[in-house]
């Protein structure tokens, strides 16, 4: 049986006397869901080299250590495709996702997605891990995207996120002129009853908030940043409709006063797909717990995009 590396803990002085179990909890910050899974691993808690309960008391200077078997997607075809490694240890992998990608295999699509390109990649590498991506990107975004290498780097991120300490910017550029400066959108989203695959703002929806702040003004758009609250599909492209300025490219969320320029803008060549891009991905390390940040440049489709629009009257 192989095994990922252990995460280690050494019992401070004033931690004499803790319950194990708390230690795992409150410091290593072990979800109850993942303990019950390691609990059963031959080897998953060991206390100085001793396989323990949790519920023994620990001492000053014991040396606490878990481990969870090393998994592999068994399901997913390796493949070799191009992927833009941001960074990798043996926690992490963080990509700049192109444009125009799945990132897992769906029913129908099996392959040429993200998930296909890393097992791969790790497969290379001599690298077992099964693939976890920490958050979603749609398949027309580009940008940073998380990939978690063991179940407890996923738990860790998954639960920062609940907590709404992962911070996610992105860059859209929108039709029309914003007005103000800044400004926040907070409504709610859910299912449009008549075409199931698209959301709308109604009453009734799910909570979401939405911050965006002006980074440039052109003659028919303007360059936004945008930071979310809550993460509901196609919040950001829903919230800027609303708002009267629908993401360039975005032919779901588009308005008819823009449909002329959107026209221009397809004929052009200019565009494919919705001018959205995941910029800056930031969190705390589960490995280092330090606060870290990763940054995907802005893409070359909506470099050109930029330049158009600055030479457009």
């Amino acid at each position: 049986m192989s095994y990922y590396e252990p995460l280690v803990y050494v019992v401070p002085e004033e931690e004499e006397g803790f319950i194990l179990k708390t230690v795992l909890q409150k410091r290593l910050m072990v979800s109850r869901k993942l303990l019950s899974r390691i609990k059963l691993t031959e080897r998953g808690i060991t206390v100085n080299g001793e396989r323990q309960y949790i519920n023994i008391k620990v001492k000053a200077g014991d040396r606490v250590e878990i481990r969870m078997e090393e998994e592999q997607s068994e399901d997913i075809l390796p493949q070799d495709l191009p992927l833009h490694i941001l960074h990798e240890d043996e926690h992490l992998l963080i990509l700049a996702k192109d444009a125009g990608i799945i990132v897992h295999p769906t029913h129908g699509h099996y392959t040429n997605t993200i998930a296909n390109g890393v097992v791969y990649h790790w497969q290379q590498a001599g690298i077992t891990c099964r693939f976890r991506p920490v958050h979603r990107l749609d398949q027309e975004t580009s940008g940073v995207l998380a990939i978690a290498k063991t179940p407890y780097v996923h738990q860790q991120i998954s639960e920062q996120m609940i907590q709404h300490q992962v911070k996610k910017e992105y860059l859209a550029f929108v039709w029309g002129t914003l007005t103000s400066p800044n400004g926040t959108i907070n409504e709610p989203i859910d299912r449009d009853p008549d075409q199931p695959h698209v959301r709308i703002v109604r009453e009734d929806g799910y909570a979401a908030v939405t911050h965006y702040e002006v980074v440039k003004h052109f003659a028919k758009a303007t360059l936004v940043r945008i930071w979310l609250e809550t993460g509901r599909t196609h919040q950001i492209r829903v919230h800027m409709r609303h708002l009267g300025h629908p993401l360039l490219g975005d032919k779901m969320y588009t308005l008819p006063q823009y449909e002329e320029l959107a026209a221009d803008l397809e004929v052009s060549g200019r565009l494919d797909r919705q001018a959205l891009h995941a910029f800056k991905l930031a969190f705390v390390h589960p490995g280092t717990r330090e606060w870290t940040e990763f940054h995907a440049p802005l893409p070359a489709d909506l470099s050109e995009l930029e330049q158009w629009l600055t030479l457009s009257r």
